[in-house]
């Protein structure tokens, strides 16, 4: 299963996040954000170098293509998560300069996935949030069970409202595009704090479902 854990910031918690086991590290580029990372925070940019394989991800919202193309290259991103409005011709352009999508769509009944239709051609990844004023971070769960009108083939990452207490719900999951997880505010001690001991003994359990769960990926 492939863990995401967003919203990082601070360089502390940022190095102690490397030793944990997880394939993606975001940053929110998006000023509205509480978790907004400034151009000075340059310890985005050293994640992964240590060789431990880790991935990063910037989120986006409805940002100029100029100024989303400066930050991937000043911070080396490998993912571009698009968080907003965007088209499917600007999901394609992001794939074009050499990036991973990874394309949101806020979720609050059956009817939101017909959107994912006209992006299956230009998006690694989905991710799937909880439909809320902003633009994600409500830190609510939608219904699960709406995840049988996914019917697409590109693989999704679960989004909004995971908490320590969801190992139990993410192992009855069993979708055939469902290929892991967005960690965030569930995990925090403040907006872009995590908490790495919760995060640690979490994905300790996340990791020994792999061996018994099919994941769609």
């Amino acid at each position: 299963m492939m863990i995401k854990v967003c919203g990082m910031r601070a360089p502390e918690n940022i190095c102690a996040l490397e030793t944990v086991d997880i394939d993606i590290v975001g940053f929110v580029f998006y000023p509205a954000s509480p978790r907004y990372v400034a151009d000075g925070v340059e310890a985005v940019a050293g994640v992964g170098k240590d060789g431990s394989g880790k991935k990063k991800a910037g989120v986006f919202v409805n940002e100029t293509p100029e100024r989303l193309r400066d930050r991937a290259r000043r911070f080396r991103l490998d993912y571009i998560q698009l968080h907003g409005n965007e088209s499917p011709a600007a999901c394609e352009a992001v794939r074009r300069q050499g990036y991973s999508v990874i394309k949101a769509f806020p979720i609050a009944d059956g009817a939101d996935f017909r959107r994912t239709e006209n992006y299956a051609h230009c998006a690694d990844y989905f991710l799937f949030d909880t439909k809320c004023a902003n633009h994600g971070g409500s830190g609510r769960r939608f219904d699960w069970s709406l995840l049988d009108e996914y019917r697409g083939d590109t693989p999704f990452l679960l989004s909004g409202g995971l908490t320590p207490d969801c190992a139990d719900d993410i192992r009855r999951l069993h979708h055939p595009a469902f290929a892991g997880i967005d960690l965030n505010s569930g995990f925090e001690t403040s907006p872009a704090v995590k908490d790495i001991a919760k995060l640690r003994d979490f994905i300790r359990q996340i990791r020994s479902l792999d061996a018994s769960v099919s994941y769609g990926f």
